[in-house]
């Protein structure tokens, strides 16, 4: 989140989009800590000590517990919903972001600035040693382009079965605006007799 918000801020972001990266990065981050594992596509949850991370915490607190466990692109689904507005109120509620207003519209909302933090300063430390996980996420999501030969590809199996999960979610994402968007002009062209 940080790291969208840091790298392209006036970029558009589609907000579906961002959660379900979102989703992806959190459900890697449990399976490197251990929370979780990977039984074919299913993720078994596990027990071990709670994660620091509020937001992890609560992203390895949803797990379902009780056998089979869930599949990963469920999970991505269900944990997804509103995850970017969540990791936005996490990160204001901590003081790393402010709201700049503008003097011309003082009352309409306002830009995300985010403040000079040790967490900022993590993620552009990430950022610029092209962590191959959260360049992939980036691209997935648009923050940019698809990651080149030269950079540090993904290697670990489990990070490429997130990878695949998401970019798969998101794709299904897409079809979903699509085939909304044909609804919807569809629906206009009847009601203007066309």
């Amino acid at each position: 989140m940080i790291v969208a918000l840091d790298v392209a801020p006036g970029r558009f972001l589609d907000r579906g989009d961002l959660s379900l990266a979102l989703a992806g990065a959190e459900a890697y981050d449990l399976l490197r800590a251990g929370a979780v594992r990977l039984e074919g596509e299913r993720l078994a949850a596990r027990t071990c000590p709670e994660p620091e991370d509020r937001l992890l915490a609560e992203a390895a607190a949803a797990l379902v517990r009780e056998a089979p466990g869930e599949s990963l692109p469920d999970w991505l689904w269900r944990r997804g919903r509103g995850l970017w507005s969540a990791y936005l109120a996490a990160l204001e509620a901590e003081g790393q972001v402010t709201w700049e207003r503008s003097r011309w519209l003082p009352f309409r909302g306002g830009r995300t600035v985010l403040r000079d933090t040790e967490a900022r300063r993590r993620a552009g430390f990430r950022w610029a040693a092209d962590e191959p996980v959260l360049v992939a996420l980036a691209a997935a999501v648009g923050i940019r382009d698809e990651p080149t030969p030269a950079e540090p590809a993904v290697t670990d199996d489990t990070a490429l079965t997130v990878l695949a999960a998401v970019h798969d979610a998101l794709m299904e994402l897409e079809a979903v605006r699509q085939r909304r968007a044909i609804e919807n002009a569809a629906f206009a062209n009847v009601w203007r007799g066309a």
